[in-house]
């Protein structure tokens, strides 16, 4: 399994198509280059932990060859962002740990990572100065839904719960800026465009860490089969949405989102091409702030279920203010 320090020293290496920019390799080193054939990024094949690659592109038996050999996946985008392919380097050998996935039928883990996103929601609420009466009563009533006995709840109830308290948290959450409600993929404002990508570029990296350990991504704990869906990711993925919520906040407030860097094509805003490296940049480096804790919960997640821990001992991620 690969060691929390020779994790810290892989990078996610972008190539952006988009802007004729090209992939190769050279003595084991990938390298990026711009249009001119100038070389913008060389990198070892053994610090790549992911290749994203952003724009059309020719995918060749060598780069396929290397990403088994060095052990990173690869992802190829659309312009617009949305996933068109992806190849895994996955511990598929493990068949003890898809085994103990196969025969695990238990919600706990599902409210534990329900609960740990509500717990990381009423963090973002609770760190708002200057809070209104309503933002008070929002947090309170959000924290309501902590005190559950899980002995009562089933899988209905805890989406349920799951689906409350994220509405209530978005709608003061995302007040001041556009918003019409969380409406995934249908790019209805900017804000949910730039949340698609964000909760897209979260999902990458974590469907990575977990295909380090073997896992099949397709059975998950709390998202039910669904073909073709990898309900494990989904999952896992829920406790760290925050990071890109608060991430999307602050950009707001910074000048980072602007209207102009957006097209609206009949009712749905795109993000101009031109703008997503620079959008790429900011969202990523926000995501890589929190890259050790991602892998300590990941690891520490898999060895709680191979060992079939109590619940109390699986993992609990916190954002931090």
């Amino acid at each position: 399994m690969l060691s929390l320090p020779d994790f810290m020293e892989k990078s996610i290496v972008i190539c952006f198509t988009t802007e004729g920019q090209a992939i190769s390799f050279k003595n084991d080193n990938v390298l990026v280059k711009d249009k001119e054939g100038k070389i913008v990024l060389q990198h070892s094949c053994y610090r790549v932990f992911s290749l994203w690659i952003v724009g059309n592109t020719t995918i060749t038996s060598g780069i396929l060859q290397r990403s088994k050999k060095f052990g990173f996946s690869i992802y190829l985008f659309s312009y617009s962002f949305k996933i068109v392919g992806v190849w895994n380097a996955s511990a598929e050998g493990n068949f003890l740990l898809r085994q103990k996935q196969y025969n695990y039928e238990a919600l706990d883990i599902a409210w534990h990572l329900v609960t740990n996103k509500i717990k990381n929601q009423i963090s973002l609420l609770t760190g708002i100065r200057c809070k209104t009466e309503e933002e008070k009563k929002t947090i309170k009533e959000i924290e309501g839904y902590l005190n559950q006995n899980f002995n009562d709840l089933d899988l209905k109830k805890i989406l349920g719960i799951e689906g409350i308290t994220t509405k209530l948290f978005f709608t003061i959450w995302f007040k001041d800026v556009p918003w019409y409600g969380r409406k995934p993929r249908t790019k209805i404002d900017t804000t949910n465009t730039i949340l698609d990508i964000g909760y897209t570029y979260l999902f990458n990296i974590i469907e990575a860490m977990l295909n380090l350990y073997g896992f099949d991504v397709y059975r998950g704990v709390y998202h039910r089969n669904f073909y073709q869906r990898k309900s494990l990711v989904c999952d896992v993925v829920e406790p760290f949405r925050c990071i890109i919520d608060k991430k999307v906040k602050n950009a707001y407030n910074l000048g980072q989102i602007k209207p102009k860097d957006f097209t609206n094509y009949h009712g749905r805003y795109l993000l101009n091409i031109d703008k997503n490296r620079q959008y790429t940049s900011w969202i990523l480096e926000e995501i890589m702030k929190y890259k050790k804790d991602m892998f300590l919960y990941i690891q520490k997640y898999y060895r709680a279920f191979m060992r079939e821990k109590p619940i109390t001992q699986y993992p609990e991620f916190i954002i931090k203010e």
